[in-house]
């Protein structure tokens, strides 16, 4: 199939990219493996390896791996907030890793020069047009942006895609290269965000339960029985306990993680902990639970990190099927107007 208008509204992201179309995959940690990200990017699109809490080692396994299951490009997500960074960006040079995205906050001091002086393209993430700016400009400058909005799964901004779209696009599409992300789960949304300037789109829900997908059936079967509003964010009760919003869908966990504020918080006004002992306890909560839901399958007690865009997946599909569908939907939609 050709897809002439979405291609031609594509171009620069999938220049950029390497890639055949402009559709990056989300970095879903234990889901965005060699597995996943090799038939996206054999599929024409953009696979991401979703480094998360990998030591070093681990990384550079994952991309070798990944190179043998594909000859295309492919990228790697970073944390910035990884207390080895700097070895993962070495590790990422090594392989010659052409494009490296860093999320989870603001990027370090060194961090982007290191990844363009590797040879690696760089692509941020920014909650807000002044600070997207200040991402992009300079020698230090990241090459692309990804936006993102609340709509999408895992760790979230509280900002709607489309709002935050309607005002970082204008301002910076036309110098920049800025892909949209956030409750994409069809064609025609991908359509409007190409037709507002965006270079691309990124999904990660979407391709999460596909037949290359390592995820545990149970998994995928909690995925296809939800629907938009049972993925939720996970709500801070206690100002003194910071918790990072975590959209995810409703289960045993999250129902205890709320209990567990609570009770956290009544030892810290009995002063049976101390704040630091305090945070701690919260941050553990959730240590490990991705892996019990994703690899382990426990969908009572692990995190069923989804988007909003969850009801649209309702069964398991190959990766080659959910991007033609994707670029059917979104040509359809072009030609009509």
């Amino acid at each position: 199939m050709s897809y002439p208008k979405t291609n031609h509204l594509m171009a620069r992201g999938a220049a950029f990219l390497g890639s055949e179309y402009a559709i990056l995959c989300g970095a879903m940690s234990w889901v965005s493996e060699r597995n996943l990200v090799a038939a996206i990017s054999n599929a024409g699109g953009f696979g991401v390896i979703a480094c998360g809490a990998m030591t070093p080692e681990l990384l550079d396994a994952e991309i070798a791996a990944t190179k043998t299951l594909t000859t295309k490009p492919f990228g790697v997500n970073l944390i910035t907030m990884h207390p080895q960074l700097f070895e993962l960006i070495e590790v990422c040079g090594r392989h010659n890793v052409g494009h490296v995205a860093l999320a989870g906050g603001i990027p370090p001091k060194g961090s982007v020069e290191a990844l363009k002086a590797a040879g690696a393209k760089v692509l941020v993430f920014a909650p807000t047009l002044a600070l997207a700016k200040k991402l992009l400009r300079g020698e230090a400058g990241a090459d692309a942006l990804v936006i993102e909005g609340s709509e999408a799964g895992g760790h979230i901004g509280p900002v709607a895609t489309s709002v935050l779209a309607q005002e970082m696009l204008p301002a910076l599409a036309d110098e920049y290269l800025v892909f949209v992300a956030g409750g994409i789960g069809r064609g025609e949304a991908m359509a409007g965000y190409l037709e507002m300037g965006a270079a691309g789109v990124q999904l990660g829900t979407r391709f999460a339960c596909a037949t290359e997908s390592i995820a545990h059936p149970d998994f995928k079967k909690a995925f296809f029985r939800a629907n938009a509003r049972d993925a939720v964010a996970s709500v801070q009760l206690d100002p003194r306990l910071p918790v990072i919003p975590v959209r995810a869908l409703k289960n045993k966990g999250t129902e205890e993680f709320t209990q567990k504020q609570r009770e956290v918080g009544l030892l810290l006004d009995q002063g049976s902990v101390d704040m630091m002992e305090a945070q701690l306890r919260i941050e553990h909560f959730w240590a490990g639970a991705l892996r019990r839901a994703v690899i382990d399958g426990d969908i009572e007690n692990g995190s069923l990190m989804a988007g909003q865009s969850v009801g649209m997946v309702t069964e398991e599909e190959p990766v080659a099927a959910i991007i033609d569908t994707l670029l059917a939907e979104s040509e359809a939609a072009l030609t009509r107007r």
